[in-house]
This record gives structure tokens, C-alpha cells and sequence, in this order.
């Protein structure tokens, strides 16, 4: 054990948001370490696709055009196809002037914003793990125990951020951790090569499988993502199977369609198969006196509707601020700890419903059939729900009774 060292702020997680939270409070004198325990970058289970929401939280935290160019792929539409043959396809407003949607590639994008984390002052310690924490009350500053390969060392902070998932050792520590109220799934997701150039416009897909659905997604570096989400009723055929062979059959399913040629299928696999299982989580709160949860550890519910990196980063702005607020003293730990929940509530409980919708109709497939089936030919209906889903309008607009009587009447 090491001596013990004192800081502003701790972050655990160098994911986006644990880099975007620690750049932003850097900016601002706030001294920051942030510890991730992988010593490099890694494939792991993540979210590539994202509407435009995502980009333009990308350009508040000072990421440049260059950068958003060499990790952004434009997607121009994300084809929803059903078992019964219905087809919606969602463009996020594109149609009606607006930046298309993306898939990042996640191998470029978070090592950058961890350099941006760095240049802007923040202590970046990689290979490091936190073995536990112990959080404060907001006059007490919280004790970390910082493991890395050959040394131990304790870290007092003013303040914690768990930025480390859905499994977030600070949520636990806490006492708000709770399981996703959806059943058990599992996610697996890897990438596969595409011969198509980076420049050539290709649509995405999310094909709704029996208890699950799979998605594919066009990153840069000629390649698609594919993430494939499979509910309890996979668990025997997955262990019979394996993930390797079970996601290449589920694959080898998807069919050529006019609009993607499905050249990946059968392709040569860019990494090897990650999975996530629970998939989600939940807490009761995301913030007390002393401590925050950003990104994930904040609560996810399902990679269905698209929205988690955006919300991810939106995260870090209301924690940022109300960081700020606690470490200048023109607010108490306790009271920015509240704004922050009630922000992150009012920001995102409307959306909340909406996903909880779209999950009720994914359980009911011939209810789920019916409304992809108008919502397929009711274009302004069509683009609502995909502005609704991109975090582009307020998600009310989805639960107000007019539109849900559009969507619904024969």
C-alpha cells in the first residue's frame, strides 16, 4: 500500500461519459482523476448506432468536426423489419433537412475522448481498478482503494462519479443498484467486414426476431456492427450452441433485402463476441451528497430504441453543472445531488414511458405487427416516432392521445 493521495473529483469508468464528465469539470480548474481499469482499449459490449442528437452532444464537449468525421458513419435511415414482412423505415428527420443518423466506430471514439479528457487536464489512469470504495456525506471526503499491477493506493475525493455501467460499484456502494424490471436477456455484439466503402449511403437494420431482435449497423472501417439482443427463451439453445455459432445462425437468417445486399453475411469477424448478460439496470436514485451516476450506471433499460450514447452525454452536462455547483460552494452537496436527480428525471421520464411502450408491444408480436404495419404507411406519423425516438422532440409527443389514435385506428 502507497500513500494516500487527495483530489477534487474521482471518476470510475473511462467509457464516453466518465471522459466527457471529467473533460468538461477539468476545463474548469476542477482537479480530476479518472481510472479505468482495462490498460487499453477493448471490444466490449457498447452501443454503436445513434441518432443526431448524439453528435451535436459530441460537439458541446469540444470534440471537432475532423474527429466526428473519421469516427461517425451517416446511416440514412434504420429499416425496422418485422416477422410478418412490415417494414418501417425511421430517419430521424433527415427527410426533412436534417444531419442523418450515425454508427461510431467505438475503437476510435472512446480513445479520442479519453485524450480529450487528458488534454484538458484530467489525471487518466489506465490498468487501474477500483477495489472499493467508501463513499462520504459531503462534508467527509469518500476513500477509494485504487488497484494497479504492482501498487495500491488510497484515493480520498470530494467527490465520486460512477461512470463504470450498469453494474456500477458506486451505485452498489451506495444502496441504489436494483435489477431491470425487464426479464433477463442477454446481448451479444461484434463486428463483421462489409466490402462496401465508408462513403457509400447504407441503411441500417433491426430485424425483430421471436423474443428478441437483432441490429445491424454500418460503422467506419468497412465493417457493420451487429448487436443481437435474446430474451429467456434462448438461454437452452445458447448453451447448447454457444455465442459464436448461435449469432453466426441468427445472422446467416437475416436476408438480402433491395436496400442492403447483406454482403456481410458470412463475412470475416473484425473481434471476437461480447456479451452482456443481465443486460440493464435500474437505481432508485442517480446522485447523493458527494456521489454521482452518469452514462449507464444511471440506469439502462434496453439498446432497442438507439438513445444511450446521447443520453449517456447529456448525463455528464447536468452532473458537470452540478458538481461545479458543490465543489464552489454555491450549493450544498446535498442540494446539487437533488438538482441533478430531478433534472436527470425531468429529462428523461417521458422517454422512459415511451420505451416501456415500445417493450409492451414488442412482448404482444401481433399487436407489435399491427402498429409497424401502419406506422409503415402513415408517413407523418412515421417521422414523428423516429424524431421521438432520437431524442429530437419531446418525447410527450408520442403519448399524446391524437398521435397514439393515429398510430392505432385501422
Amino acid at each position: 500500500m502507497t500513500g494516500a493521495e487527495r483530489v477534487d473529483v474521482a471518476v470510475i469508468g473511462g467509457g464516453p461519459a466518465g471522459a466527457c464528465l471529467a473533460a468538461r469539470l477539468a476545463r474548469h480548474g476542477i482537479e480530476v482523476v479518472l481510472v479505468e481499469r482495462s490498460p487499453s482499449w477493448r471490444w466490449h459490449a457498447a452501443g454503436v448506432f445513434s441518432s443526431p442528437a448524439a453528435m451535436g452532444a459530441l460537439r458541446r464537449v469540444g470534440v471537432s468536426e475532423q474527429l466526428l468525421t473519421r469516427v461517425a458513419r451517416p446511416i440514412p435511415a434504420l429499416r425496422l423489419e418485422t416477422p410478418g414482412g412490415a417494414t418501417v423505415r425511421l430517419t430521424y428527420g433527415q427527410e426533412r433537412g436534417g444531419p442523418p443518423a450515425v454508427g461510431f466506430d467505438r475503437s476510435a471514439l472512446d480513445p479520442a475522448l479519453l485524450e480529450l479528457a487528458r488534454a484538458a487536464g484530467t489525471d487518466v489512469r489506465t490498468g487501474t481498478a477500483v477495489s472499493a470504495v467508501q463513499l462520504g456525506d459531503g462534508h467527509t471526503p469518500a476513500m477509494l482503494t485504487l488497484r494497479a499491477r504492482t501498487s495500491t493506493t488510497m484515493l480520498h475525493a470530494r467527490v465520486v462519479v460512477g461512470a463504470d455501467g450498469p453494474q456500477s460499484i458506486v451505485a452498489l456502494e451506495a444502496g441504489v443498484a436494483r435489477p431491470a424490471r425487464l426479464a433477463s436477456r442477454v446481448g451479444l455484439t461484434h463486428h463483421l467486414a462489409d466490402p462496401r466503402v465508408d462513403d457509400e449511403p447504407v441503411e441500417g437494420r433491426m430485424r425483430i426476431l421471436p423474443d428478441g431482435y437483432i441490429g445491424i449497423a454500418p460503422v467506419p472501417g468497412a465493417r457493420v456492427n451487429i448487436g443481437i439482443v435474446l430474451g429467456r427463451s434462448w438461454r437452452p439453445r445458447l448453451a447448447r450452441e454457444g455465442a459464436t455459432r448461435l449469432a453466426a445462425s441468427i445472422e446467416g437468417a437475416v436476408l438480402a433485402t433491395p436496400h442492403d445486399v447483406a454482403p456481410w453475411r458470412g463475412a470475416a469477424t473484425c473481434d471476437s463476441i461480447a456479451g452482456a448478460s443481465p443486460l440493464g439496470g435500474r437505481v432508485t436514485r442517480r446522485a447523493g451528497p458527494g456521489w454521482f451516476l452518469v452514462g449507464d450506471a444511471a440506469g439502462f433499460l434496453d439498446p432497442f430504441t438507439g438513445e444511450g450514447i446521447h443520453r449517456a452525454l447529456v448525463s455528464t452536462e447536468l452532473a458537470a453543472a452540478a458538481i461545479r455547483a458543490t465543489l464552489t460552494g454555491r450549493s450544498t452537496a446535498t442540494a446539487a445531488a437533488g438538482v441533478y436527480d430531478r433534472a436527470m428525471r425531468r429529462r428523461f421520464a417521458t422517454k422512459d414511458a415511451v420505451t416501456w411502450l415500445v417493450q409492451a408491444f414488442l412482448a404482444r408480436p401481433v399487436l407489435f405487427e399491427y402498429v409497424a404495419r401502419r406506422l409503415a404507411t402513415r408517413g407523418d406519423v412515421r417521422a414523428t416516432m423516429g424524431l421521438v425516438m432520437g431524442d429530437l422532440i419531446p418525447a410527450s409527443r408520442a403519448l399524446d392521445p391524437r398521435f397514439l389514435a393515429a398510430v392505432l385506428a385501422p
